[in-house]
């Protein structure tokens, strides 16, 4: 029997992988947006526990195999000594302003295209039109110079990566001591946030969400660290991320016939088959169209600042929400709290109407 490829291989177990995260999202009503939105305006934090969940199972897994040498999690683009501080900081308040716009981000508008919102459609082709545009395409070049001028070289402070670990290093602790109090902090302190509270505790749905996708992280970094190993074709060291997934997955169909598919735009893909067939499973499947002009102009701006936020913040609120804090990056770290003051911002700018309100709600904390 022939062997199967290994980038086939990887790829299709990266569709398989985004098909359950698209059918637990949709399921579950898992949104980071809409964590935020709960909070904030409903004082309802059981989604925003919910990610908060993901983000604890996804570090302990994802720490588990690094620990162990299964994985090495220094090798991912999160963790590498040039600290984006600059993009993590200005992307993350773009994705977070962006996904207010759009009422969803990077991974709720394909799994909301899948159960058939057509606004979702337009917020994906303005995303991944401008996370291409951002990542190889017009701006490219302007992004790429600007990183070279401002990112800091830690190597020249004695930090191999930008890990948290690394950091306590510069204390004289031992490398494999400061991640085990780095993580046990960490993911303690989000389980202990998590689990305190009774209506979680007894919201079957939010803890399976939070669960179910955390585990998916650290499955993807088996997948393409372990399986997708190849002396001639290595993969590269990847996982759960949307924005730049899904402009090179507009680019591969595009152009099939010289393209060659991945783990991200088979994750893509997977996840709006699996939210899909969860939407018609539960007849949940609805055509939503926009309702004015404004309705559209408003998230086809959203989806365009998404794309060029996410590709600068080097992920979005799975891609350094979830999968990147899973590697205890400090641009990761930088990224998560731009991205949730860029939402609570946006929020605040639709409720207010003007950015001078929003800015004065969000200072008097109205």
């Amino acid at each position: 029997m022939e062997e199967i490829p290994t980038g086939i291989l990887v790829s299709a177990l990266g569709f398989a992988l985004g098909v359950i995260f698209g059918a637990t999202a949709q399921r579950t009503n898992f949104c980071t947006m809409g964590a935020i939105s709960d909070a904030v305006f409903m004082g309802d934090w059981n989604r925003f526990r919910a990610w908060m969940l993901a983000i604890a199972v996804a570090l302990l897994g994802s720490q588990i195999l690094h620990i162990t040498g299964t994985v090495d999690l220094a090798t991912s683009i999160y963790l590498t000594p040039n600290l984006g501080w600059a993009g993590a900081v200005i992307g993350g308040l773009l994705f977070g302003f962006g996904m207010t716009l759009t009422g969803g981000c990077g991974n709720k508008t394909l799994v909301r295209l899948g159960a058939g919102n057509l606004k979702s459609m337009v917020v994906a082709l303005f995303l991944g039109i401008f996370a291409y545009m951002t990542l190889r395409g017009l701006t490219g070049l302007a992004r790429v110079e600007l990183e070279d001028a401002i990112n800091v070289d830690l190597l020249a402070f004695g930090m191999a990566d930008q890990g948290i670990p690394a950091l306590l290093g510069l204390l004289g602790v031992p490398e494999n001591v400061a991640r085990l109090i780095v993580l046990v902090m960490v993911a303690g302190g989000l389980m202990w946030f998590v689990f305190k509270s009774r209506d979680f505790r007894t919201s079957e749905a939010d803890m399976a969400g939070g669960i179910i996708i955390g585990l998916l992280v650290p499955v993807a970094w088996y997948v393409t660290g372990v399986i997708g190993f190849d002396d001639f074709e290595p993969t590269p060291l990847v996982s759960f991320t949307f924005v730049a997934p899904v402009g090179e997955s507009i680019q591969y169909l595009m152009t099939f016939t010289g393209s060659t598919i991945n783990f991200g735009i088979a994750v893509v893909i997977g996840v709006i088959f699996g939210s899909f067939v969860a939407a018609k499973l539960s007849g949940e499947f609805r055509v939503e169209a926009f309702t004015d002009a404004g309705d559209m102009v408003r998230h086809m701006i959203g989806g365009s600042i998404m794309g060029i936020g996410g590709v600068m913040a080097l992920g979005c609120t799975v891609g350094q929400g979830i999968t990147g804090m899973s590697t205890l990056a400090i641009g990761s770290v930088l990224a998560l709290l731009s991205i949730l003051f860029g939402g609570y911002f946006g929020m605040r700018y639709l409720e207010e109407g003007t950015f001078g309100g929003a800015l004065n709600a969000v200072l008097s904390r109205e």
